[in-house]
């Protein structure tokens, strides 16, 4: 059984993106501790409950049934504060989104980002989706004083699936969908070694993957590391993280 950490901001995170890692993990025999700044209980993005408008646009039902699991488990209950985590007690580490305005405190924490940049130098399993790229290209290897990213291949939200959600609802939401001025592809393009390393992966709005189909969905798998763009490649982006944490 490996022991992965999988740190949340106080509020607005993405539930599939959370709760259906958790599901796969957990039904491997994985044990998943979360954690947020001062331990406090994490509370999803509401509105991917609700339906985000029209009650359009929300997390699928199979998606809500993991996170109607997942909120009544100890472990979701009781998180751990992100300054008393010892890295190395870990085993793997999934990063991951959200793109209200609540994930900035994750995203932004130079805290969060030290505990990721030691954890990513162990080698061990790193797992990111979404917005939870942009934590591993704002973490900093000390040592070459860039981004732990920096030479690796990865993919995250891309820059069209960000426009489109805020072109669609802006006249409602207002910047809803844009959780940064920057695009995130942007920002994590500019912490790769080289724009080859960037995968945006086949354009897609719509269709999701799901626990028994995989048509729809894109990874990039780069050795320990693997990176999903959007909820629609969660089982599958879980799925090559669970993988990983196997015995060799």
């Amino acid at each position: 059984m490996a022991t992965v950490l999988v740190p949340l901001p106080d509020r607005d995170f993405d539930v599939t993106e959370v709760a259906v890692p958790w599901k796969v993990l957990t039904e491997a025999g994985h044990k998943v501790v979360f954690a947020t700044e001062d331990g406090v209980l994490p509370k999803c993005d509401q509105r991917l409950l609700d339906g985000v408008i029209f009650g359009k646009l929300g997390a699928a039902p199979d998606a809500r049934a993991c996170y109607e699991e997942m909120e009544t488990t100890p472990a979701f209950n009781v998180p751990k504060a992100w300054r008393t985590l010892d890295v190395s007690t870990f085993d793997g580490l999934l990063l991951p989104g959200g793109h209200a305005p609540g994930m900035k405190q994750y995203l932004g924490s130079t805290e969060l980002q030290a505990k990721v940049a030691a954890f990513w130098k162990t080698g061990k399993p790193v797992a990111a989706i979404c917005h939870g790229v942009l934590v591993l290209a704002r973490s900093i290897d000390e040592t070459t004083g860039k981004s732990v990213l920096h030479g690796r291949r990865t993919t995250c939200l891309p820059r069209y699936m960000e426009r489109s959600a805020y072109m669609l609802t802006f006249w409602k939401l207002g910047k809803y969908y844009r959780t940064y001025p920057a695009y995130v592809e942007d920002e994590v393009r500019a912490a790769l070694a080289q724009p080859a390393d960037f995968e945006r992966g086949p354009r897609t709005m719509t269709r999701r993957g799901t626990r028994d189909d995989d048509t729809a969905t894109f990874l990039v798998e780069d050795g320990s590391y693997v990176s999903g763009r959007w909820p629609g490649d969660a089982w599958r982006f879980a799925r090559a993280f669970a993988d990983r944490l196997r015995p060799a």
